[in-house]
């Protein structure tokens, strides 16, 4: 028997067996050694071969990928692990580490229960380490350390046992202190905390495939002083034989990290706002393959030869070919699946049934989205849909070059944002251009790449444009919306909402999703007058919308049709035509025509988008655009070169810390002026910095610039230059 068939026999065994199973993601700062890690991981396995392990990369499976010699997307792979004479199944996601496709471990780390966060040795934890270990705890998803890269502290740095020690201990404080900082609870309380004498921080080296642990120091006899002398002499195979990384690591993975049946009862009151006490809600609870079917799609990826593959986390239930489920929040029919299978690494393979518990990938979704609950029960509540930390702030026009390619382009640009929900896709309809937003230059390239590559739809793109959000600065209203037939009218007040509010929408804090007593309370909690918080209709974006009106004839039927036109004027404000962002809107009265034939959409929606628009405008409508924290290490001589490079993009600096002989220069800039910043920075430090960027939020135009700017934006969209007064609206 092949070793494949023989591999794929030994997790069909053990997937009906919850305990032993270990669902884990590798989350880690770009270069910091993850896709390396696997590999060894996957060749202790005895999946790839040993030559061949840290340099095949066989999870980066993608052409591009191995091209640019980083991972874009995560990838799935079981395998199996002995532990105290005992086989465990372990489900593992390797996730990107480049800031652009930060919304792949966000998906990841819905489908795991357990993380291994890697940071290199010399570089320590990075801005991105702390993006995905918010993610991860965010989650409840529980991590232990792998501290890469020691060799190069022995052989390049050069530094003794007692400086190692000191190093080291230093990167694990570092990691203590995010985790305490994000879950105070779990660190006290829950055990998280990361010490290197329980076992849960190992260190070693992903490249020469060894690691070491104290417990596993203290099984088979290694010290520190044996592992420096053997790195002093180059003994790397030595090493690896003596105290392999992955037994050292999948030991810990069995020993510190929860089984389904054991997360799943922390990890359902998080991501599940449903009923505790309803069968569905104990199933899930309990990790029971006898009750209903639970999935949540965490990702879609396209087979030329099955169509579309959903892959998600199966909490609860047993699915098998053949099965009609339901796509949570679709009006369809139920979807029948054409096939149950796993993936190993780049290839996915049929098994006949999953149980919950498990990673599974399935075709016949046709319904599913990334984030979509799938279900045997239609009416059971979906679970909390997935934020992202970052938002799209890029983006590039994409045309066919050959007409005859158009509807295959428009159908592409459809899977494409089925496959990554951190894009935007929009199709103006006037100048028939379609628009990606992305996360920001990398991986808009890398799409639009695919789409070429992939998809052979030959495409002409545009420069990459930055993307601006709107937003209030004063009160405003109410505002009176009269529709076309004067017989219905609408008055809407609007104003700036509250910041803790805007970050409890942005994280998942507070929803539309979460019963409607349970989301009144945590309003309140952040302070909002209780008769608001009870009468929230909507939340869009960061918009939140309220419905102060008391006993307002026809309004429950027509307040779909209030959203509709809500939205239409949310999704493009009156300045610039971009989204807007940060507004609560209250409705404070409403006039109606008694009869439905004279309260129809073309009504309703006209009157409605026209007050909101107008109300911005009279609440100080102001341009937002989308800023980035940088992080520079350079040798102290290039400090200036450094500086001067934030500040000369508008940036401002926050913090100068000193690291040794280096010196890191913290800054936060705004997109639009980061343009070719890699190459300038290079030149300007002689190559002798590292960077890094992420994310940190929109922030205002500065007022000097807000008229060139939006002009500029307005030709590029082909609206008049002079913008609109609110009487253009209310008219």
């Amino acid at each position: 028997m092949s070793r494949g068939k023989k591999m794929v026999e030994k997790v069909s065994e053990l997937m009906d067996k919850p305990e032993f199973i270990r669902n884990i993601g590798i989350v880690a700062h770009i270069d910091h050694g993850k896709t390396t890690f696997s590999d060894n991981l996957l060749s202790g396995a005895g999946m790839i071969s040993e030559e061949l392990s840290g340099k095949q990369l066989f999870m980066d499976s993608d052409a591009e990928e191995q091209a640019r010699g980083i991972t874009i997307d995560a990838s799935n792979v079981s395998m199996v692990h002995e532990y105290n004479g005992k086989e465990y199944l372990i489900n593992m996601i390797d996730t990107p580490g480049h800031v652009d496709f930060g919304g792949d471990v966000t998906r990841a780390m819905r489908a795991v229960d357990g993380a291994i966060v890697l940071v290199d040795a010399v570089e320590g934890p990075m801005p991105q380490t702390e993006t995905v270990l918010r993610q991860a705890l965010k989650e409840g998803v529980r991590p232990i350390l792998f501290i890469n890269k020691v060799d190069r502290l022995i052989n390049e740095l050069k530094v003794d046992p007692q400086e190692m020690m000191i190093r080291l201990g230093k990167v694990i404080d570092k990691v203590n202190k995010l985790i305490k900082g994000m879950n105070e609870k779990m660190y006290s309380e829950g055990g998280w905390k990361l010490d290197a004498t329980n076992g849960t921080v190992a260190f070693g080296s992903a490249l020469y495939n060894w690691a070491v642990s104290i417990p596993y120091m203290q099984k088979s006899g290694i010290s520190f002083k044996e592992v420096i002398d053997k790195c002093n002499a180059g003994d790397m195979k030595g090493l690896a034989k003596s105290s392999p990384l992955h037994e050292v690591i999948l030991d810990i993975v069995v020993k510190h990290l929860p089984n389904p049946v054991d997360a799943q009862k922390r990890r359902i009151p998080i991501i599940w706002h449903g009923d505790k006490e309803s069968p569905e809600g104990k199933a899930m609870l309990n990790c029971d393959h006898k009750g209903a079917v639970t999935m949540m799609v965490t990702d879609i990826s396209f087979d030329p030869h099955a169509g579309e593959v959903a892959t998600g986390r199966l909490f609860s239930g047993k699915i098998s070919r053949g099965m009609e489920l339901y796509v949570v929040g679709t009006a369809g029919k139920p979807n029948r699946l054409q096939q149950v299978g796993i993936f190993m690494g780049p290839t996915r393979v049929e098994v006949e049934q999953i149980v919950g518990g498990n990673i599974a990938a399935v075709t016949g979704l046709k319904d599913a989205f990334v984030g979509s609950t799938v279900t045997s029960n239609q009416d059971i509540a979906p679970f909390e849909s997935l934020k992202h930390y970052s938002e799209p702030v890029m983006t590039v026009a994409v045309e066919a070059k050959n007409m005859k390619d158009l509807p295959k382009l428009v159908e592409v640009l459809r899977q494409v944002a089925k496959e990554d929900p951190t894009i935007r896709i929009t199709i103006n309809e006037e100048t028939g251009e379609h628009l990606i937003a992305g996360m920001g230059e990398l991986h808009l390239e890398v799409i639009t790449g695919r789409i070429r590559r992939d998809k052979n739809v030959d495409i002409v793109t545009s420069e990459p444009i930055v993307v601006y959000r709107e937003t209030v600065t004063k009160k405003a209203g109410p505002v009176e919306g009269k529709s076309p037939n004067r017989h219905n009218r609408f008055y809407i007040e609007l104003e700036p909402l509250d910041e803790v509010i805007v970050d409890a929408i942005k994280t998942g804090t507070v929803s539309m999703n979460m019963n409607a007593i349970e989301r009144r309370d945590a309003l309140v909690a952040l302070g909002m007058e209780k008769d608001e918080a009870k009468s929230v209709k909507d939340m869009y974006n960061s918009n939140i919308f309220i419905d102060m009106t008391k006993g307002v004839q026809y309004l429950n039927e027509t307040m779909e049709l209030i959203l509709d036109g809500l939205h239409e004027a949310l999704d493009g404000g009156p300045l610039a035509d971009e989204q807007v962002q940060n507004v609560k809107i209250r409705l404070m009265d409403v006039k109606l025509h008694e009869d439905a034939i004279h309260r129809g959409p073309a009504q309703v929606i006209p009157a409605v988008r026209a007050a909101v628009k107008a109300g911005i405008l009279m609440a100080n409508d102001q341009l937002l655009e989308p800023a980035q924290k940088i992080q520079i290490t350079v040798p102290q001589d290039q400090m200036g070169a450094a500086i001067s490079q934030i500040q000369g993009r508008r940036g401002q600096l926050t913090t100068t810390d000193s690291e040794g002989d280096q010196i890191v220069v913290n800054g936060v800039a705004p997109v639009a002026e980061l343009f070719g910043f890699a190459g300038d920075l290079r030149s300007a430090t002689e190559g002798r910095a590292m960077w890094s960027t992420e994310f940190s939020g929109f922030q205002l135009v500065p007022a000097s610039l807000v008229n060139d700017v939006v002009i500029g934006i307005r030709r590029r969209k082909g609206l008049k230059e002079q913008i609109p007064t609110p009487n253009d609206y209310l008219a």
